[in-house]
């Protein structure tokens, strides 16, 4: 009972596959689809512009299509330039200058930056991180001259200082000057 059940089984794809013509291989994606050659549209020829007065190109000056490497460095960072427009940057619109008017930006005061610049500078030195106030790590600080203690002679004196019953700090700490 159970081989022909397996029999049956094994047997119907391939009665799938008979009845339906490609239909099963193309669901099961066993086909090739090739495309339509009578669905390619053409393209229309290119055609020469009407003018044909071209100035020929003058030697040695510039390529009128490529920029200058300090144009192609500016516009790399700050983007492509936006065309000049009529209007300039110190000319205002009528409603540009209602709302300045409004907001009281004829009367600014002209030192504003180096006010501001002097608050953020003050505000930043009362706010330092902890590990700056308490250990000197990080921040702008300036480097301290650091001494490189003679490893040789500080042992001969802290021998000296235990056999003379001084303490540790007792004298001068040999240093190596560079």
């Amino acid at each position: 009972m159970r081989k022909a059940i397996l029999f049956s089984l094994m047997g119907l794809p391939l009665t799938l596959a008979a009845c339906g013509g490609g239909s099963v291989k193309e669901g099961l994606g066993l086909t090739k689809t090739t495309p339509d050659e009578f669905a390619v549209v053409k393209r229309a020829p290119l055609e020469m512009p009407p003018s044909y007065t071209l100035r020929p190109p003058q030697p040695g000056a510039p390529r009128p299509q490529e920029q200058a490497t300090a144009q192609q460095a500016r516009q790399t960072v700050f983007g492509p330039v936006a065309p000049a427009t009529e209007q300039t940057a110190s000319e205002s619109s009528s409603g540009e200058s209602a709302l300045l008017g409004q907001a009281g930006g004829q009367h600014a005061d002209p030192s504003i930056r180096q006010k501001v610049d002097q608050e953020t500078a003050e505000l930043h030195d009362r706010n330092k991180p902890v590990v700056e106030k308490l250990l000197g790590i990080g921040g702008n600080r300036k480097e301290t001259s650091a001494t490189v203690v003679n490893a040789a002679e500080e042992a001969k004196r802290l021998q000296q200082n235990a056999e003379e019953g001084k303490t540790v700090i007792d004298g001068e700490t040999p240093s190596i000057e560079e």
